[in-house]
């Protein structure tokens, strides 16, 4: 079996909007204080971020989106609903159960789990949108 070709550059994109997604669910007026509180750090620690962090979790996110393009291309999905399905099978399939298997063995609340992966149900989601609409 080979892989379907998929829009390079809408992986691209799809892997930005996983960074914008989560600056803009982790602001200050949305789930900053609660994820810091949960985390255990101040505002001014987790200012202190290198920024190697950020282009490692754009790379991540890009190999994300690939994989999902490629799912998607295989599924033949191209309408909102399907990029939409898409995205929530993937994080109720995989990125759920294996991130909760990790906060049971970690000692992590269900708190953060929810706040962890709210971000991550959404960016996929919204990673979904784009790669079904953009082929």
């Amino acid at each position: 079996m080979s892989l379907p070709s998929v829009n390079l550059l809408a992986v691209l994109v799809a892997g930005f909007s996983s960074l914008v997604v989560g600056f803009v669910y982790y602001s200050g007026p949305l789930l900053q204080n609660p994820w810091l509180e949960e985390i255990g750090r101040t505002v001014e620690e987790a200012a202190q971020v290198p920024p190697t962090h950020f282009l490692l979790s754009f790379l991540l996110a890009l190999v994300e989106a690939y994989v999902l393009a490629v799912l998607i291309a295989t599924m033949g999905s191209t309408s909102v609903v399907a990029g939409i399905v898409s995205g929530l099978l993937v994080w109720a399939g995989f990125v759920a159960p294996t991130s909760g298997a990790n906060a049971l063995f970690g000692g992590r609340t269900l708190r953060l789990w929810l706040i962890q992966n709210g971000n991550h149900l959404i960016t996929l989601v919204v990673m979904g949108v784009i790669l079904a609409l953009w082929q």
